[in-house]
């Protein structure tokens, strides 16, 4: 038996399944959910950081949706959010990096 013990995306088991495995799971608890989510996030940044794939990006915006729903926001509040705060602070599009404030 191979173990993961890791947050999975709603398909796996039956991929699992179809592929003639047997898939043991449980369902998180909400804290233990938050706290897999904050674990996948890491996980996913980490092989973006590495491969610099498309796909990577997505099962990170997979994640960021994930938590936003977990705490209780809908993904229409996340946009607003997005879009004050860059309205506010503005994006990376001109490459700004700040090496120091003076006094």
């Amino acid at each position: 038996m191979t173990e993961y013990n890791k947050l999975v995306r709603d398909k796996i088991p039956q991929i699992i399944e179809a592929q003639g495995e047997v898939p043991v799971t449980r369902v998180l608890a909400d804290g233990e959910y938050r706290t897999a989510l904050g674990e996948k996030l890491e996980e996913e940044v980490a092989e973006y950081r590495e491969s610099h794939e498309l796909s990577e990006l997505a099962d990170i915006l997979e994640v960021v949706y994930a938590l936003c729903e977990a705490d209780g926001h809908t993904l229409g509040e996340l946009a607003d959010a997005y879009v004050q705060k860059h309205e506010a602070r503005g994006g990376f599009a001109k490459r700004v990096f700040l090496i120091a404030k003076k006094l």
